[in-house]
C-alpha cells in the first residue's frame, strides 16, 4: 500500500510542478507509441501463405505490381521508394495476394540496399510457391541523381 502511495504523491508532484496539460500530453505521446493501429499490427505479423494452384495442368503467368513498396537505405536511413514487380508461372500453388501486400508492407522498418530486398522477395517466393517460372524487378525510384533496377530471374524462362 506505501508503494502505491508514493506513485501517487510522485504523480502528484509532477502535475503541480508541471502542470496537467503536460501530464496530458506526456499520457497522450505514451498511448500514441504503444499503441498499435490495427494495420500496424498485421503487417507485423504478416507471413506469406500460399494457395493451391486451381489450373495446375496450364502454363499462365500472373503479374503483379506493387507500386507503394519502401524500405529504409541502410546508410542514412532515409525511405527508399520501389515498384515491385512479380512475374511467375505457377505449379502447385499461388500467393495469396492480400499476405503478400502485408509482407512487402513489413519491408518499410527494414535497412535493406535494393539488391538485398529484391533478392530476399525472390527468394522467400521461390521458397513458399516453388514456380514453373518466377521473376522479382525492383525498380526503385532515383536517389542522388542514381536509379536502380533489379531483376531477379529463375533459369527457366517462361512463355
Amino acid at each position: 500500500m506505501g508503494r502505491f502511495l508514493s506513485y501517487e504523491l510522485f504523480w502528484q508532484l509532477i502535475v503541480i510542478i508541471h502542470g496537467r496539460s503536460w501530464v496530458k500530453s506526456l499520457f497522450m505521446d505514451f498511448l500514441r507509441i504503444s499503441v498499435m493501429k490495427y494495420g500496424e499490427e498485421a503487417i507485423k505479423e504478416a507471413e506469406l501463405e500460399r494457395w493451391d494452384n486451381p489450373s495446375p495442368e496450364r502454363d499462365y503467368r500472373i503479374e503483379i505490381t506493387f507500386p507503394e513498396f519502401t524500405c529504409l537505405c541502410p546508410r542514412s536511413g532515409y525511405p527508399d521508394f520501389a515498384t515491385i514487380k512479380i512475374s511467375y508461372i505457377p505449379d502447385k500453388y499461388v500467393v495469396e495476394l492480400k499476405s503478400l501486400k502485408l509482407y512487402l508492407n513489413s519491408y518499410r522498418d527494414k535497412y535493406l540496399m535494393h539488391e538485398e530486398a529484391t533478392n530476399k522477395i525472390y527468394q522467400d517466393l521461390h521458397q513458399l510457391l516453388m514456380p514453373r517460372f518466377l521473376e522479382v524487378v525492383g525498380d526503385f525510384n532515383p536517389r542522388g541523381n542514381v536509379k536502380t533496377v533489379v531483376r531477379v530471374t529463375s533459369e527457366k524462362k517462361g512463355p
